[in-house]
């Protein structure tokens, strides 16, 4: 089975590269789904712990963790230190149950793939990319997002050009939604007849 690995920086194109590859029958894992399920329970004491204040009701409350994290910007490492290894279990979880399943590949979207230096045994890496300011107008949409707050994020990351260098494949996303549908199965299609 090819283990392929999807990562790209903030909105980059990543969910929508994903929830396409899984329309076309690959099973897929995303580290940010892992995260929302991780803060309704594994993740919930240790999280309490190092941030308190910020579990209501069973669950992390992500503004509360928000907050927090606004309040102590230098303590997102912290949060990363607890959250990281738990994902990357999951993720590696969730490649063997694919493989023993008989999938002829599995994708799984680490949006810290590099940044975080954790090994995932991963055959091949995609890499979504977009113009740096179709890449911040997407980013700046979202719900509270601001550009100091954009600003800090993105300097917590490589940027696209290091990132596009280490991939084995780039899926550009600054065109149309079909233009993006179209480089994503044309990159499945050659990773399936790499397979073969």
């Amino acid at each position: 089975m090819l283990r392929v690995g999807l990562t790209g920086s903030m909105a980059t194109g990543k969910s929508t590269v994903l929830a396409e590859i899984a329309r076309l029958g690959i099973p897929t894992y995303s580290a940010d789904a892992a995260v929302h399920a991780l803060y309704a329970g594994e993740a919930v004491p240790l999280i309490a712990a190092a941030f308190p204040g910020t579990v209501t009701s069973g669950e992390v409350d992500r503004k509360k963790l928000g907050r927090a994290l606004a309040d102590r910007p230098e303590s997102l490492g912290e949060l990363e230190s607890i959250i990281h290894p738990l994902v990357r279990e999951k993720a590696i979880d969730f490649l063997d149950a694919a493989e023993a399943q008989g999938a002829d590949i599995a994708v799984i979207e680490i949006p810290l793939l590099y940044e975080t230096g954790a090994r995932y045994g991963l055959d091949r890496v995609i890499v979504t990319a977009c113009d740096p300011a179709i890449q911040r107008q997407r980013a700046l949409a979202r719900p509270g997002m601001s550009g100091e707050k954009l600003d800090f994020l993105l300097s917590r990351q490589l940027d696209q050009a290091d990132k596009k260098a280490r991939a084995d494949h780039v899926i550009d996303t600054s065109g149309t939604m079909d233009d993006t549908i179209a480089r994503t199965r044309a990159v499945i299609e050659l990773l399936r007849t790499q397979r073969r």
